[in-house]
């Protein structure tokens, strides 16, 4: 787990919870991405699980079925990637965001789906995703040149910039090895 993951507060089981999550009494919305803390992020370069500041520079993210082939044909064809649909799913570390795909279950599996009850609160926004509708396909964490954002009275929006960095996963266990060796750098 890497360290700014293992600071944040934890749910009653002890899993840390991501710094966009909103809290709704007392617990984490773990499938809700709160307006205000993801605007933060946006406004103070801050990534979107640990919520500590990213540096200039690369910024990665998690994307599923739907994404994943578009970046992996672009690639392929020696195309750009841009995401002209923007979305709601803020930037991180790249240990961070390994660490996601990993432990988060819709991220992980493509079997998994998103809590199709999720209640929503005052000033969040709900991911892209279609509540309950299952994951499947090929899910990667990517990494990208930079990012841009809008925020809105409503949400927040990010498009994000140049792949710098693709790696696929049918299951995200496969990223094992790439994030004990990112764990591994010197600070």
């Amino acid at each position: 787990m890497p360290d700014g993951v293992g600071a944040r507060p934890r749910d009653g089981r002890g899993y840390p919870v991501p710094a966009i999550t909103p809290w709704q009494g007392g617990l984490p919305q773990f499938a809700l991405t709160d307006y205000g803390r993801s605007a933060a992020c946006a406004l103070e370069r801050t990534c979107s699980v640990c919520g500590r500041f990213m540096e200039r520079g690369p910024v990665w993210r998690v994307v599923g079925a739907a994404e994943s082939p578009a970046i992996a044909g672009a690639l392929a064809a020696g195309q750009p990637y841009r995401n002209l649909a923007p979305t709601m799913e803020g930037p991180g570390h790249r240990a961070c965001m390994l660490y996601a795909a990993m432990v988060c279950p819709y991220l992980a599996r493509p079997n998994a789906r998103r809590r199709a009850g999720a209640a929503g609160t005052a000033g969040s926004g709900d991911s892209a995703a279609v509540r309950g509708a299952v994951r499947g396909g090929t899910g990667a964490v990517v990494g990208f040149g930079d990012y841009e954002y809008a925020v809105t009275g409503a949400q927040v929006l990010f498009r994000f910039l140049d792949v710098v960095e693709f790696l696929p996963h049918e299951s995200a266990d496969e990223h094992l090895a790439e994030l004990c060796a990112e764990l591994a750098k010197p600070s």
